[in-house]
């Protein structure tokens, strides 16, 4: 099949199409959303199909940020499952508009299946321990994980790279605008910094992660539901100890400002306390893993974070991390590892599955 593979998001799309000859041409727009206005997204699928040409897809499978209770990995888009999806869409209101998007534009294009892929399928493996929450269990409410689509990716990668090594307790730091961690053990997922939504865990660029419910219920008395979610959504995060500065952390790596510095500096210390509490949890981890725009592009924030993880039995070489390099580890180290997020892959894969 020719596989056409969309990855929707809030600010970007990027696209791949598998061809039957083996070919893989990929499509990358950045900057493409403006507070919510997806008239530039359907601006840029116009762009995405004037660059396929004549070429034609046999089937369409798009990234889905959350994918609910279900855990298939894979769904036709049929109406029912549309209609499920967007009944969903306050779980992930960054994300799932752009998703579904996707999905009605692409079908006015092509008369083809559709199939969505799940982030949070990846997920469906942890155990109670870790997604069941401390709140009553009859209000429903459960840590779901995202990003699920690129650990499956990195989970497929790891044995070619680090052999059985790839089995034992490997934590991947997905490191980008959208920041998670994800504990694996048998390449299967056992803990993950995200929650309910994708507003939780880590510090992000423009989400706090995970905040004290007190300050949430002080910030209900000061704005409505809608102003809420857009300071939870827009204004937390990096852009938020940057004092307004930026969001982006290319932007603040490169400022002189005290504001930036410490922006860097607090997202790195909670990456770095995030995978000393999932060392804790299994007793030890075997490899650590960089992965999204941040992970893979960014030594000095790599660095900032190994630096105190030498006690774990990590330790980056200067010269491979500048260089980007696929192992990053000195020779007397645990495996660190740099593997390019791939979700569209990991789409195209699944879309022959189902």
């Amino acid at each position: 099949m020719n596989i056409l593979t969309i990855n929707s998001g809030s600010s970007s799309l990027k696209a791949s199409l598998f061809k039957t000859d083996g070919q893989r041409l990929n499509f990358h727009y950045a900057s493409i959303g403006i507070h919510g206005d997806f008239h530039h997204h359907a601006e840029t699928f116009d762009c995405l199909f004037r660059e396929l040409g004549t070429a034609r897809p046999d089937v369409v499978g798009h990234r889905f940020v959350h994918g609910g209770g279900v855990v298939d990995a894979a769904r036709q888009l049929n109406a029912k499952e549309i209609a499920r999806l967007q009944s969903i869409t306050h779980l992930a209101p960054l994300h799932m508009p752009a998703n579904l998007l996707g999905v009605e534009l692409c079908h006015r294009h092509f008369n083809v299946p559709q199939i969505a892929c799940f982030d949070t399928s990846f997920h469906a493996t942890l155990p109670e321990l870790a997604w069941r929450l401390p709140i009553p269990s009859e209000l429903g409410f459960r840590r779901f994980g995202f990003h699920g689509l690129n650990y499956a990716h990195i989970a497929q990668q790891l044995p070619k790279l680090i052999g059985d090594i790839a089995y034992g307790h490997v934590v991947i730091a997905h490191l980008g605008s959208g920041t998670s961690l994800c504990s694996m053990k048998n390449l299967k997922s056992i803990d993950t910094s995200m929650g309910y939504s994708p507003a939780g865990g880590v510090a992000m660029g423009t989400r706090s992660g995970d905040l004290d419910p007190g300050i949430l219920l002080e910030l209900a008395k000061h704005y409505d539901e809608a102003e809420l979610s857009w300071l939870i959504y827009h204004r937390m995060g990096l852009l938020a100890l940057s004092n307004g500065e930026s969001s982006e952390m290319s932007k603040l790596l490169l400022s002189k400002t005290s504001a930036a510095r410490f922006a860097v500096q607090y997202y790195c210390q909670q990456i770095c306390a995030a995978i000393g509490a999932y060392a804790a949890k299994a007793g030890g981890i075997n490899a650590l893993v960089f992965t999204g725009g941040i992970g893979e592009h960014s030594a000095e924030v790599r660095t900032l974070i190994c630096a105190p993880l030498q006690f774990l039995g990590f330790t980056i070489n200067a010269e491979s991390n500048v260089a980007h390099n696929t192992i990053l580890n000195t020779p007397d180290s645990k495996p660190v590892l740099l593997v390019a997020a791939d979700e569209e892959l990991e789409i195209a894969r699944l879309v022959t599955t189902v």
